[in-house]
């Protein structure tokens, strides 16, 4: 049922980012008339599923953004080592959950930065896909 489930979520999302191919392939199993007529019944109910899968998305986390800052500081030593100049990024975000503001506050050096902003990079191109 796990599978079944997994299948469907990847037929829906392919369809929502317009991949006719992809859910073609998905439909791999079935003749290729049976394949043409599910990707007609799901094109005409296209916006329902859109909003379903956004749905699902936004039922992961009532939380959003409202405002951020940054500082980039120099760690000049540690307790440790006596000279590091390390470049250290001070990320202050204000989360709004359940009408509450919340302040979080990371501290990333160079590659969690980088790993930070591709993932951010790969979110946005997800939402830009959905549109």
């Amino acid at each position: 049922m796990a599978e079944l489930t997994e299948n469907m979520v990847v037929l829906l999302s392919a369809l929502a980012i317009k991949d006719c191919r992809k859910v073609l392939s998905q439909l791999s199993d079935v003749s290729s008339s049976q394949a043409e007529v599910v990707l007609s019944v799901l094109r005409a109910r296209e916006e329902e599923i859109r909003c379903a899968l956004l749905d699902r998305t936004n039922s992961i986390s009532s939380a959003t953004l409202q405002d951020f800052d940054w500082q980039l500081k120099l760690a000049l030593s540690s307790d440790k080592i006596s000279s590091l100049h390390t470049p250290l990024l001070s990320l202050s975000l204000d989360v709004r959950e359940n009408g509450v503001l919340q302040p979080v506050t990371l501290e990333m050096n160079r590659d969690e930065l980088g790993m930070l902003i591709s993932s951010l990079e790969s979110a946005n191109k997800v939402v830009l896909q959905l549109k």
